[in-house]
């Protein structure tokens, strides 16, 4: 799809290129973001939950001592990234090209 990724989804993909759970994903935006990017709880889980939906992430199996679940990106998830990035660097490169007249 060439549907544009909120920031919110955008930086979660990018924080689950490792396994998190909810308020590591947290705390991982907002670090990546120079603290710019704060996730309410409602904003992280109804992303989360569309995300799952689309098989952009999953869960992890629970360990039997956690109530954390923890969620990665899948192959899916991370091709849908590759995309937005491409997107963005267009973006980015005519923006440039037109305000610094190249």
């Amino acid at each position: 799809t060439n549907n544009a990724l909120t920031e919110a989804v955008y930086y979660i993909l990018l924080s689950l290129h490792q396994p998190l759970h909810g308020y590591g994903i947290m705390q991982k935006v907002e670090e990546m973001s120079g603290k710019r990017v704060k996730l309410a709880a409602g904003t992280l889980y109804g992303a989360i939950n569309a995300m799952l939906d689309k098989h952009w992430i999953e869960a992890l199996p629970e360990e039997l001592d956690s109530r954390k679940k923890e969620y990665v990106i899948t192959k899916q998830g991370k091709a849908v990234l590759t995309a937005e990035i491409a997107r963005l660097k267009e973006l980015y490169e005519n923006g440039i090209a037109v305000t610094e007249g190249r």
